[in-house]
């Protein structure tokens, strides 16, 4: 459930906010200055803070300023005030938007709706960044396990993507053979398949699919006498 804290000293207004929010599905949370706002910012993670300028105890502007020390949740500065000067330092406060009162709830919801739609948008391509390996020309996508080298897919097979996201996941660590079976075959020398001659095989396979013909290792290194580890050779 999506939260909100309205701020504000009139009471009919947050009342009237609130009462729409949780029309909408929200939980909202209310306060009546700047010093209760600032307290409950830094209790609580809000996925909007509608924030009136003129507050007892501390300015609005000052508790936009002071959340901006610890936290960016979404900030919509509310205020009588509608110069473009107000405009100027609420922005430059760190406030992500500016109505001015006496304001349509309607304008309010949907300037929140877009906030948060732009909040979410960018959470999830942090996320799908996050889960994507840009290595020189290389790019390792992990959730759908496809290499692109210059844009053309590579095929690999399942033991030889595991080998190359774990190595390029942990760049310039070098990984013994022993290691290497412990942590993707989840063996040991002697068992099943725990043989380090068995890596040297996977890591050949690999090498040919994602190295060019030069004989010339751009990815995958080799640690003479330790193992294996990843470093994009320009």
């Amino acid at each position: 459930m999506p939260r909100a804290l309205v701020v504000d000293d009139e009471k009919l207004i947050v009342k009237g906010i609130r009462f729409s929010l949780e029309q909408d599905g929200m939980e909202v949370d209310c306060a009546y200055d700047g010093e209760e706002a600032l307290a409950l910012a830094q209790k609580n993670e809000y996925d909007i803070v509608l924030l009136d300028v003129m507050l007892p105890k501390i300015e609005g502007f000052d508790v936009c300023r002071a959340i901006r020390e610890f936290s960016q949740m979404p900030i919509i500065m509310l205020t009588a005030k509608g110069t473009d000067m107000d405009k100027i330092l609420g922005l430059e406060y760190g406030a992500d938007d500016y109505i001015t009162k006496p304001f349509n709830i309607l304008e309010v919801k949907a300037r929140i709706k877009a906030i948060m739609r732009r909040q979410n948008n960018k959470s999830r391509q942090e996320s799908k960044e996050e889960n994507v390996i840009n290595a020189g020309n290389m790019q390792i996508d992990i959730d759908s396990r496809r290499v692109l080298i210059d844009g053309k897919e590579v095929n690999l097979t399942a033991k030889e993507f595991d080998i190359l996201e774990f190595l390029a996941s942990n760049p310039g660590k070098v990984y013994s053979r022993e290691q290497l079976l412990s942590k993707l075959w989840g063996a040991k020398l002697g068992h099943e398949v725990g043989d380090a001659r068995t890596v040297d095989v996977h890591v050949r396979r690999l090498r040919e699919k994602i190295e060019n013909n030069t004989g010339e290792t751009r990815f995958v290194h080799t640690k003479w006498g330790v193992g294996y580890y990843f470093r994009v050779k320009e």
